[in-house]
């Protein structure tokens, strides 16, 4: 039976949740029984991410399904590229570093993005297809997924998804966010889960 890695971050900055783990809460309220997900949530620090994420993958999984809270973003965001390079927010681009010294530039996901985005819109909820993960953390986890199969030798099939904020997150915000509940985006992720089923 599939095989599916869930994995969610925990909060960060100046936020008190992530909106990734409250739609991964959300999800496994109803859970599908196809396919067989394993729920994972990681810490907001490059090394610690990677040490998880490298164990976690040891489990050979169909897929490695990772979701991301991007403040600023409206709609929930299917990610192609994961790039060799990242930074921390307060860093300037000419201090980023490589995640692989030797590793490709970038991995490009083989997984029908486009028509997993078309799926989730045609259930009425805002999603498109993004072109890369950005530089940070999220980057990383895609970038990872890939790097770490490959050189395992594994099946796994990564996909990073990005998600707005959840509307509990902005209550005492006095900057405005665009927001999409919980269960709204975790609806978004197991429409593209039961597409695995099928």
């Amino acid at each position: 039976m599939t095989s599916v890695l869930l994995t969610a971050f925990d909060a960060y900055g100046g936020w008190d949740q992530n909106s990734s783990w409250l739609t991964l809460i959300e999800l496994t309220r109803n859970l599908p029984d196809r396919p067989i997900v394993t729920t994972r949530r990681y810490p907001v620090d490059f090394q610690a991410m990677r040490e998880r994420l490298a164990a976690d993958l040891d489990a050979n999984y169909d897929y490695a399904f990772h979701l991301g809270q991007s403040p600023g973003r409206g709609r929930v965001e299917l990610e192609a590229i994961g790039l060799n390079i990242a930074g921390k927010l307060e860093q300037r681009p000419d201090e980023f570093f490589r995640l692989v010294e030797d590793g490709p530039v970038a991995y490009r996901s083989d997984l029908p993005l486009a028509d997993w985005a078309a799926k989730v819109r045609q259930a009425g909820i805002p999603c498109q297809l993004s072109h890369h993960a950005g530089t940070y953390l999220c980057n990383a986890t895609l970038y990872l997924s890939h790097f770490l199969a490959e050189q395992k030798s594994l099946i796994t099939r990564p996909l990073f998804i990005h998600l707005p904020l959840d509307v509990s997150q902005t209550l005492g915000q006095c900057k405005d966010f665009p927001t999409m509940p919980a269960t709204t985006m975790a609806a978004a992720v197991r429409l593209i889960l039961d597409e695995l089923a099928e």
